[in-house]
């Protein structure tokens, strides 16, 4: 890795300057951290939150594309990049352009003396360091993670300004840009950039959906136990077992079990969406919904060989799924069949 250099005292700007030229400072402290995902299996250092084991390192080189023989470094510092250049913006591509110049201009000042106006119509041809295409100086930039969280000081350290814009423009695969980021990707990286306030926002995702869901509950249980019947018939893997004399605390219990991650769902955040959902559907929707889920269990509804589900009494095909019997259900036409099916799935309910 490039050896550090400080900058003299004249070269260092006050703290509040600094923070107003680097807009990435006002999120908070800014550290790459070990993802983990509780939920993924990972030689149980998942338990401690952990995704390396103590001691080991990761270490990688800043990436590059290589194209005819000429390399494009991922530096997120080129203002000549594809992705600059296709920004169809012009005003969106003129502020990306000067936001590059600024960090360039900031870090040839403080790591060698150059200094470079940023509307310099000759800014690239003296720049000396962060040329694009200075191989001697990017492939000395690289990043070492293990299982402590590293803190990048942007202000004081140009190194770690660099190595932050690589791994925003994606110059290192085993640190994703952001916790988002991270969950989202197919196979889970080893570290994720913590923006603190981007990330603590994230991580309350969940939280905020959970309590949106017993605040739903809790107000279904104090003015609308009705719904309540048909929104836990409709969530609950075994709403079979709810009748119309279930206690509503029965019911209460088992939605706020349920929405905690600890029904058949073990994941809380796919639970809570699931009840908000069925929460937001109007009470015919919900009922149908339940009688269809119902009449299944009772083979009211049954799949034949043709792959199509029929209803047995009247041997009408009602559709192939869910969804489709919803829709033959609530047309008009099919009165008579929804009575029939409704009339013995709620025989069952009031028992």
């Amino acid at each position: 890795m490039a050896k550090e250099s400080k900058a003299s005292a004249s070269q260092v700007l006050e703290p509040k300057m600094m923070i107003e030229k680097h807009p990435s400072n006002k999120t908070g402290p800014i550290t790459i951290r070990p993802y983990f995902d509780p939920t993924i299996s990972n030689m149980g250092l998942e338990k401690y939150g952990l995704s390396v084991h103590e001691g080991v390192f990761h270490e990688e080189q800043l990436g590059c594309l290589e194209k005819n023989g000429t390399r494009r470094y991922l530096t997120g510092l080129n203002e000549f990049a594809p992705e600059i250049k296709l920004m169809e913006n012009e005003e969106e591509r003129a502020a990306k352009i000067k936001e590059i110049r600024t960090y360039v201009a900031q870090i040839e000042r403080e790591l060698g003396a150059n200094v470079i106006k940023i509307d310099d119509p000759d800014f690239w041809d003296k720049v000396k360091l962060l040329k694009p295409d200075n191989e001697a100086f990017w492939d000395k930039i690289s990043l070492r993670c293990g299982s402590t969280p590293i803190a990048l000081d942007i202000v004081k350290d140009p190194y770690d300004l660099i190595k932050l814009k690589g791994i925003e423009a994606g110059g290192f695969s085993i640190v994703a840009k952001s916790y988002d980021a991270a969950r989202a990707m197919p196979t889970a990286p080893k570290f994720y950039l913590d923006k603190y306030e981007e990330t603590i926002s994230t991580k309350n995702e969940p939280r905020k959906l959970r309590n949106k869901a017993l605040s739903l509950l809790q107000g279904m249980f104090d003015k609308n136990q009705n719904k309540l019947f048909y929104v836990a018939k409709v969530v609950d893997a075994n709403s079979i077992t709810y009748k119309k004399t279930t206690p509503n605390d029965t019911l209460y219990d088992n939605m706020d079990r349920f929405i905690n991650g600890e029904g058949f769902e073990k994941n809380s955040r796919r639970a809570a969406e699931a009840f908000v959902d069925a929460c937001n559907k109007d009470m015919e929707t919900l009922k149908i919904r339940a009688i269809i889920k119902d009449a299944t269990y009772l083979k009211y509804l049954a799949l034949k060989g043709d792959g199509f589900i029929w209803h047995i009494e009247s041997n009408t095909m009602v559709g192939k799924n869910p969804s489709e019997i919803m829709e033959f259900l609530k047309n008009p036409l099919n009165e008579k069949t929804l009575d029939s099916i409704m009339g013995k799935v709620e025989a069952q309910w009031s028992k």
